[in-house]
């Protein structure tokens, strides 16, 4: 039997979207295999919309277990638990991230038109606060990241900002 203490889960999430090229980065060997290499146990996947199943793996074998659904009421006890969160680069999953202070990992997704998203995780990278990516190079971000380099978000109530921002570009409360 595993002990509570030695799983570290990731948790990824794509929010109320569809993500695929997300969900199949993380599902990729290259990733799982960078994951494990850093002591992670457990993956769980909110794939939300997407058409893409990823595989599912027990961990059994001393392998990344792997586990995904595609909603739930809440993701606030997925995101608690987590060692380690992958994100899609919606402002409401950023900042109730940092506040939480887990190490972020935010994949911004190329696919979007006029992808405002990408300057919110470039900035907050910028200033150490977490990692950014996209699909393709999540396996590297993975690889070289050192959360020791990351600088804790400063408190404050962000979610009225992020939900006036994502209003006023048309998109969903995430």
């Amino acid at each position: 039997m595993e002990s509570k203490e030695s799983k570290k889960m990731v948790f990824v999430t794509v929010g109320t979207t569809s993500f695929d090229a997300l969900v199949r980065a993380v599902d990729s060997p290259q990733v799982r295999d960078e994951l494990s290499s850093k002591g992670y146990t457990h993956l769980l996947i909110q794939m939300g919309r997407g058409s893409y199943f990823p595989s599912k793996f027990s961990g059994e074998d001393g392998s990344l277990a792997v586990d995904y659904f595609t909603f739930s009421p809440s993701i606030a006890d997925h995101l608690k638990s987590a060692s380690l969160i992958i994100s899609h680069a919606g402002s409401g999953s950023i900042f109730e991230t940092l506040r939480l202070g887990k190490p972020l990992i935010v994949v911004v997704n190329e696919d979007l038109m006029d992808n405002h998203q990408s300057e919110l995780a470039e900035e907050l990278a910028d200033r150490k606060h977490l990692f950014c990516a996209n699909p393709q190079t999540l396996h590297q971000i993975i690889s070289n990241m050192n959360l020791d380099s990351l600088v804790p978000y400063p408190p404050g109530d962000s979610v009225p900002v992020a939900k006036l921002i994502n209003r006023f570009f048309g998109f969903p409360d995430d």
